[in-house]
C-alpha cells in the first residue's frame, strides 16, 4: 500500500514559485505513475501534471505548461512539483496520487485523469496574493 504525504505550500506574492513534495512511504512507489491535482473553492479536483514510474514521460495540463515542472528524486522516494510564475489562480489545495495500476500510463487529462489515480495524500495549501 502506498500512502502519500504533500508538503511545501504556503502563502506566497504573484510571481513568486513554490516547490511542492509528494513523500511516498511504500516500498512500490517507484513502479506507479503519479499525478498532482489541484482543488480550488467550489471547484472539482483537477489535473495538473504527472510522471510515470521511470520520470522519463511527462504531462502537464496546458494551465499550468511552461510554468510548473515535475519530477521525480534521484532515489524515486517523492515526486516534486516546482511551481513558477504562480498567479492567483494557481491557489487550491494540491495533492497528488498514485496510479490505480502499476507500470500504468494513459493519456492524462484534465477532465477524466482523477478517475485513474487513488491513495491521495491530506494536500498543501497554496496561495497566490496579488
Amino acid at each position: 500500500q502506498v500512502q502519500l504525504v504533500e508538503s511545501g505550500g504556503g502563502l506566497v506574492q504573484a510571481g513568486d514559485s513554490l516547490s511542492l513534495s509528494c513523500a511516498a512511504s511504500g516500498r512500490t512507489f517507484n513502479i506507479y505513475t503519479v499525478g498532482w491535482f489541484r482543488q480550488a473553492p467550489g471547484k472539482e479536483r483537477e489535473f495538473v501534471a504527472a510522471t510515470d514510474w521511470s520520470g522519463r514521460r511527462t504531462k502537464y495540463a496546458d494551465s499550468v505548461k511552461g510554468r510548473f515542472t515535475i519530477s521525480r528524486d534521484n532515489t524515486k522516494t517523492a515526486v516534486s512539483l516546482q511551481t513558477n510564475s504562480l498567479k492567483s489562480e494557481d491557489t487550491a489545495v494540491y495533492y497528488c496520487g498514485v496510479e490505480k495500476f502499476p507500470h500504468n500510463w494513459r493519456n492524462y487529462n484534465s477532465g477524466a485523469a482523477r478517475d485513474f489515480f487513488r491513495s491521495w495524500g491530506q494536500g498543501t495549501q497554496v496561495t497566490v496574493s496579488s
